[in-house]
């Protein structure tokens, strides 16, 4: 009996992330992640900039003494910077064991959107920022734009950061 207690445990923690994503707004915007991604949230700490590296690039954080490269996203997809204010903050993510920081203009909430509330993303034009949206939630009257954390970096852009030192 306590065998199986113990399976439907795991169970249930296996199922406590399902359907979770964390939302996050661009302008106007509001984005989602799935939540399992998300390692830590940290407000906007000292960005050392790295010359030579492609403008979304902003450089490079020290987390506890692992250096970790961040990335504003606004500029990731073709939105035009904005400076940062005190909802600023950094999302830590990992992206096949390389850790990336994420610059988003603010956190509003972790959400649940069933399956079945998921359309994949309408083909609207071919604009550079779309290869990074998968689907759409929906939930409630509004929509959230679901976006693809592997697509974020291509491959040549992965091995560049994995060449920055502490990496």
């Amino acid at each position: 009996m306590s065998q199986t207690l113990k399976s439907w445990d795991l169970n249930a923690e296996e199922d406590t992330m399902k359907d979770l994503y964390l939302c996050f707004s661009l302008e106007d915007r509001d984005y989602a992640f799935e939540v399992r991604h998300l390692t830590e949230i940290l407000a906007l700490p000292a960005i050392t900039t790295i010359p030579g590296t492609a403008p979304f690039l902003r450089g490079v954080i020290n987390i506890r003494g692992k250096i970790i490269p961040v990335m504003d996203v606004r500029l990731r997809f073709d939105i035009p910077f904005k400076a940062y204010h005190d909802r600023t903050c950094v999302l830590l993510i990992e992206l096949d064991g390389l850790p990336l920081g994420l610059i988003v203009d603010k956190v509003n909430d972790v959400v649940r959107i069933p399956v079945e509330n998921i359309d994949l993303a309408p083909k609207i034009g071919e604009s550079r920022s779309s290869r990074f949206i998968y689907a759409t939630g929906r939930v409630g009257e509004s929509v959230k734009i679901l976006i693809n954390l592997q697509r974020l970096l291509t491959q040549e852009e992965s091995h560049l950061i994995k060449d920055i030192p502490g990496n």
